[in-house]
């Protein structure tokens, strides 16, 4: 076997979502060229509602007047990844890898599945029984998988990735009330801290970082260096 893959962890606190956006592109051009090693970007957003590229994008499930929206200091994206509408704000780890997926991950049903175990074993590790419910994406707790904890919308090019998950760790879950998250209405959505869990969010962050790792099969290092040169 050839020399373990990296996988360059980047905690960059919080970021406003163009920003992330644009970051995300330059990344996987990168990534594509040869230039960066895969990249694991752990970040948390101002409050912003991001929209799909299927359909109108999730804009039907938008249950919040653009007055009141605008009154709240809540933007609207396109966000370019798959899914419906979704809430980002404070209180909440996004996690977006910038992968390349070749030789022998080439399956994007694998890719979203191995997300999906990742944050399982995440919260496991805190204490919370989650899992998957048949037909959906994402985690999810409660009988019958009755609530949302985490979130995923991908992208891939050309088997470069993009986007990811999002896990409710101590997100105000009042501002999931704007919205139709994922388009799904009969479902709740919840958070660690609404479970039970107290605790800091950089210890959610290394948590994630270290079964991203396990399940993906890279070696991880910590780079606290600027991403640009």
């Amino acid at each position: 076997m050839g020399s373990e893959r990296r996988l360059v962890v980047r905690r960059l606190g919080l970021v406003p979502y163009g920003e992330a956006l644009a970051l995300q592109r330059q990344l996987v051009e990168e990534r594509r060229a040869g230039h960066i090693d895969d990249v694991l970007l752990l970040v948390q957003h101002p409050h912003v509602l991001t929209l799909g590229v299927k359909g109108d994008g999730g804009r039907a499930h938008v249950l919040a007047s653009s007055q009141l929206l605008a009154e709240r200091g809540i933007e609207i994206h396109e966000a370019g990844r798959g899914g419906d509408i979704t809430y980002h704000g404070p209180g909440q780890l996004v996690g977006y890898p910038i992968l390349d997926l070749r030789p022998d991950r080439c399956d994007v049903h694998r890719y979203v599945r191995d997300l999906e175990e990742v944050l399982i074993r995440t919260v496991r590790d805190f204490g919370v029984d989650a899992g998957r419910v048949q037909g959906l994406t994402g985690v999810w707790t409660g009988p019958g998988g009755s609530a949302k904890l985490a979130a995923i919308g991908v992208r891939i090019s050309r088997w470069v990735t993009s986007h990811g998950f999002a896990l409710n760790v101590s997100t105000d879950l009042g501002f999931f009330d704007l919205i139709v998250p994922c388009g799904i209405a009969d479902r709740a959505v919840t958070s660690l801290e609404q479970l039970g869990w107290r605790g800091r969010m950089d210890e959610v962050e290394e948590v994630v970082a270290r079964h991203f790792s396990d399940v993906f099969e890279r070696s991880q290092v910590q780079n606290i260096l600027p991403l640009t040169s």
